[in-house]
């Protein structure tokens, strides 16, 4: 028998929910729920010096008036350290990490360098001072198929060691997310695309621990009209709970779900409804990006 289908959503309480977290958050719920999956929350409060108190609180609220319905109880990071401490202890007894004494500024190169670590300190630290861990990347291809933007390849090798552990002792998102991933069981990963490039990490981690690959899909990154990130305009501001049933249905036509425009003058309740009676990923196939209209329509 395969696993229990689970799926899930991991806001960080550094800032509000946005358009782009609606985004991400409706492509995963409705996912989880047409496969029948349960579908969890966990919030990545790990970077604590970024973390705004009483954010996680604030987000849980807005999913909540947004109508999402959770599973089980919400897992913060900032409770699961030891956790991170014991795999970051097994790979170091494998051999699979290395004490960094390099800075940021030590990295930096010219502006066409794509910032991958070279490798400096695979054989010990090369000044004094304080270390961060880093895994070591066994090299080569890794192959996965996502489940929307198809086969996929990338090169260990090419990508290079990544940070496991910083020097003030936290652990990563990169660590974090694969400890966690196998400690609730998540069996469907579905993330914006800009998360598409950790996947050869994190399965490289997983390997490494010993633990499930999830299945992956990638939701098309929201942008701006113009192509750049979400700036600060409207869509990077928190989303409001008093407009939930247009701002979902705006967040379905982003989807390519083509939901019918008087939707949104419906209830919350009706339109996921007729989003989970409707829901169909195969409109998303091949479309790792999907852009605001010029006069800001989603």
């Amino acid at each position: 028998m395969g696993r229990e289908p689970l799926g899930r959503f991991a806001p960080s309480p550094t800032g509000p929910l946005h358009s782009g977290s609606l985004l991400a958050a409706v492509g995963s719920y409705l996912d989880a729920r047409a496969a029948g999956a349960r579908w969890l929350v966990r919030i990545e409060d790990l970077d604590t010096p970024r973390v705004i108190p009483g954010c996680a609180d604030e987000q849980l609220r807005t999913l909540e008036a947004f109508g999402f319905e959770w599973d089980g109880d919400v897992l913060h990071q900032s409770t699961r350290r030891d956790a991170y401490r014991a795999a970051i202890a097994g790979l170091d007894a494998a051999s699979r990490v290395f004490r960094c004494s390099c800075s940021r500024r030590d990295l930096v190169g010219d502006e066409n360098d794509t910032h991958r670590y070279p490798g400096t300190c695979r054989n010990g630290p090369t000044k004094p001072g304080p270390v961060a861990l880093r895994f070591r990347v066994s090299g080569g291809p890794i192959h996965f198929d996502d489940r929307l933007l198809g086969p996929r390849q990338f090169d260990l090798t090419n990508l290079g060691d990544i940070v496991i552990e910083r020097r003030d002792g936290l652990a990563t998102y990169q660590l974090a997310v694969v400890v966690d991933d196998a400690f609730q069981n998540v069996t469907r990963v579905v993330r914006g695309a800009d998360l598409e490039a950790s996947t050869p990490w994190q399965i490289d981690l997983q390997r490494a621990l010993g633990i499930p690959t999830p299945s992956y899909a990638h939701l098309p990154l929201l942008l701006e009209a113009d192509g750049r990130k979400l700036s600060k305009s409207r869509h990077a501001l928190p989303i409001d709970p008093a407009s939930a049933p247009e701002a979902l249905v705006s967040t379905l036509t982003l989807l390519s779900q083509a939901p019918p425009p008087d939707l949104a003058r419906s209830s919350t309740a009706d339109v996921w409804k007729w989003a989970l009676a409707n829901w169909n990923p195969q409109a998303l196939v091949g479309k790792p990006e999907v852009r605001l209209s010029v006069h800001g329509d989603r």
